[in-house]
């Protein structure tokens, strides 16, 4: 499951990406694969933290499994 972090949040993809030029048909982040293709990887501190990935629009979203 993908979500959306802010800095005291964490929101659905739904919520954030509907108004993005680059989200798919439902309003959701372009995800296949394991990979996020509006956005790039971002470096993990430690192996306990979900995967991140930065958004072109500048949000952070990480996968919950």
């Amino acid at each position: 499951m993908l979500v959306i972090l802010m800095d005291d949040q964490i929101l659905a993809p739904k919520q954030v990406c509907q108004s993005c030029l680059l989200a798919d048909k439902s309003g959701q982040p372009r995800w296949r694969g394991g990979q996020l293709y509006c956005g790039q990887a971002i470096h993990q501190l430690t192996e306990q933290q979900p995967e991140q990935y930065e958004c072109i629009m500048g949000f952070r979203i990480a996968e919950i499994r």
